[in-house]
């Protein structure tokens, strides 16, 4: 029963996420290929990573993970600002436009935590809050987040 419930959760938001973009597409030509999609989704949850972060993330070589990117330049969803530190490398930002896109999907998730809030007895929410991260941190090592979690990120002029 566990594993059905957190499919239904895992699936809805999907689904309401999918729905909104393609709602969004109705008049106009997609500009992401689901590729690149999956690609942005990663960048975001990586917070601002070089190259070589997203290309580790993603299993791909350095050349691909580039030829990737640069067509999210181009596109105009990730700017490339160079590190102040090492300055080989090259941190991926979303831009404005991303952010945006990208905004569809959070607000659902804070539709729905706002109703949790509402329906929900504060020791619930925390015990529900507790049980997550045990979820995200311990039950699920291979994926590593940065310790700030998946935050909108935006690029520094």
């Amino acid at each position: 029963m566990l594993d059905q419930a957190f499919s239904q959760v895992y699936t809805k938001f999907k689904l309401h996420f999918y729905q909104q973009i393609f709602s969004k597409f109705e008049n106009r030509e997609a500009t992401l290929t689901t590729v690149e999609s999956f690609c942005m989704e990663v960048i975001m949850a990586l917070g601002h990573p070089t190259i070589a972060e997203f290309s580790n993330m993603m299993h791909l070589s350095t050349p691909n993970a580039a030829y990737k990117i640069n067509n999210l330049v181009k596109k105009g969803y990730v700017e490339k600002v160079q590190s102040t530190t090492d300055k080989r490398e090259y941190h991926l930002y979303p831009t404005r436009k991303y952010v945006d896109y990208y905004s569809i999907s959070y607000a659902y998730l804070q539709k729905v935590v706002d109703r949790a809030k509402q329906r929900f007895a504060p020791e619930e929410l925390q015990k529900l809050e507790e049980m997550l991260r045990i979820v995200s941190d311990e039950l699920m090592p291979e994926i590593k987040l940065p310790s700030s979690g998946s935050a909108v990120a935006e690029p520094t002029p």
